[in-house]
């Protein structure tokens, strides 16, 4: 054979294995279907596909021949010596076959990278990190993205597992019962609450149905997710039938709907809130006698000096029957609200008469005498209302309005006027004003030394049952406060 046959034989043997992968079978044409009842023949297996590597590989390969095939036929047509053409072919081939790898791995390892990556991330391993990116190329910022993403899915599973562990820590410490129940009722989850509620630990609790732990009636009386009360004894409460509240809700985990049900025990809140609830009536109660109490004192007082003159004065009588007068008139008014309160345990409901707004309110300005009380006549106006509801409004507003002008040395002004359907009382003084508005009609609270914060909140109560509004506001004329008590005519 002389060289350009051998050259020909060369390339095309090169060609055949850069087109056909090692394992590759030979193309066959396809084997009849088989026919029953004994085949002949077997059907050969479908070709597999090419890997990504060796796709790649054969491509580098495909890429080289020609340029392979025209240096080896410009090599072997040139009447070189054999040594000098087999060794100058081999050095082409090994180039060829050597850069064809190379392209090969250059592609394939930095997937193979960021596979690793991937795969890391997706067992949950955050703390790999690929190196290369700091380039401007497609790679570089595949694996910048790549690292960026590892570690805010390492911070967001931080603050997921400090989240669990503090909603563990919350729910072993709190003193509510918690239960979760599967699809199947079997038990799940308990707090150490719901241990001492059963009186066993969890490890004998959990995977245990609601029938084996005693739950069944509870779960099922609160499948409808609302709130219910129930009165029994548990395992873990020595036997003591309580009170207690039942709330039931759904969740999912991991697709998988569950069933959390919580009890809590009624009785101990039950009796604190009782107590507190005894509690503010007695400080209403004390609150509504030390007002009505203190003019009546002062009254009796002015009395007693009275009668201890010498000599006394012509009208002595005159002064004494009057100061007597609003004596049993204001005990009179008072017991019937203390009675009415007592009887009812809350803010009797108004039995609403004709009232005089002019009367009422020189009467309840006659009773303060710390301070003169003006009042700026607004003419002849009757309401519908509970007079003596009325009066103890009235008596704590002028009282307030008196305790501010006490500190300033101002004045204190009651009147009323009419605004179309309505009926406007306001009680005005020269005080520093108010500092915090926001609170003034929150129960228990108060800025005077001694004071309850009973008297706003109840004289709000009065208003609106009689269907009007208290409002107190800082004047704008000038320093101090003004209320304002809007009712129905």
């Amino acid at each position: 054979m002389n060289s350009e046959g051998r050259v020909k034989e060369a390339v095309g043997v090169a060609t055949r294995d850069a087109e056909t992968p090692a394992h590759a079978a030979p193309s066959r044409p396809p084997a009849p279907p088989p026919r029953p009842p004994a085949p002949r023949f077997r059907p050969l297996p479908k070709r597999e596909r090419l890997s990504h590597e060796r796709r790649v590989l054969v491509m580098a390969l495909v890429a080289g021949a020609p340029a392979v095939i025209v240096a080896l036929a410009l090599l072997w047509s040139r009447g070189y010596t054999p040594k000098v053409l087999w060794t100058l072919t081999t050095i082409i081939v090994s180039f060829w076959l050597g850069f064809s790898f190379a392209a090969q791995g250059r592609v394939v390892r930095p997937l193979q990278t960021v596979s690793n990556l991937l795969a890391a991330l997706r067992e949950g391993d955050y703390s790999f990190r690929a190196r290369g990116g700091r380039g401007d190329d497609a790679l570089s910022e595949v694996i910048r993205e790549i690292n960026a993403l590892s570690e805010t899915m390492r911070e967001q599973r931080l603050g997921a597992l400090e989240a669990t562990a503090l909603l563990r820590t919350v729910m072993s410490e709190i003193e509510v019962a918690v239960f979760a129940f599967d699809p199947e009722a079997r038990l799940r989850l308990v707090n150490r609450a719901g241990e001492r509620l059963l009186a066993q630990p969890s490890e004998r609790l959990l995977a245990r149905t609601a029938e084996e732990v005693g739950l069944a009636d509870i779960l099922r009386v609160a499948d409808d997710g609302t709130p219910h009360t129930l009165t029994r004894a548990f395992p873990g409460d020595d036997g003591q039938v309580r009170r207690w509240g039942v709330r039931s809700s759904s969740f999912r985990e991991r697709g998988v709907a569950h069933q959390l049900l919580v009890i809590g025990d009624l009785s101990q809140p039950l009796r604190e809130e009782e107590l507190k609830a005894w509690q503010r009536i007695v400080r209403v109660l004390g609150h509504e006698l030390n007002n009505s109490l203190a003019p009546i004192k002062s009254i009796a007082g002015s009395l007693a000096s009275l009668l201890t003159r010498t000599p006394q004065p012509d009208d002595w009588r005159e002064d004494m029957q009057r100061g007597l007068m609003v004596v049993s008139s204001r005990a009179e008014s008072l017991s019937r609200f203390m009675e009415s309160y007592a009887r009812l345990a809350r803010l009797p409901p108004p039995r609403p008469r004709e009232v005089n707004l002019g009367a009422l309110a020189r009467r309840v300005a006659g009773l303060e005498t710390r301070v003169a009380v003006e009042v700026a006549d607004g003419g002849e106006v009757s309401v519908r209302a509970d007079g003596d509801q009325l009066e103890q409004l009235l008596i704590n507003l002028v009282r307030n309005a008196a305790d501010a002008s006490l500190v300033t040395g101002g004045r204190v002004r009651v009147g009323w006027r009419r605004e179309n359907d309505h009926v406007e009382i306001r009680v005005e003084d020269e005080g520093r004003g108010i500092a915090n508005p926001a609170n003034l009609f929150v129960p228990f609270f108060t800025t005077k030394p001694g004071g309850s914060g009973i008297g706003l909140v109840l004289c709000r109560q009065i208003a609106e049952a009689h269907g009007g509004t208290l409002t107190l506001e800082n004047r704008r004329a000038g320093p101090g406060c003004e209320a304002r008590l809007r009712l129905p005519r």
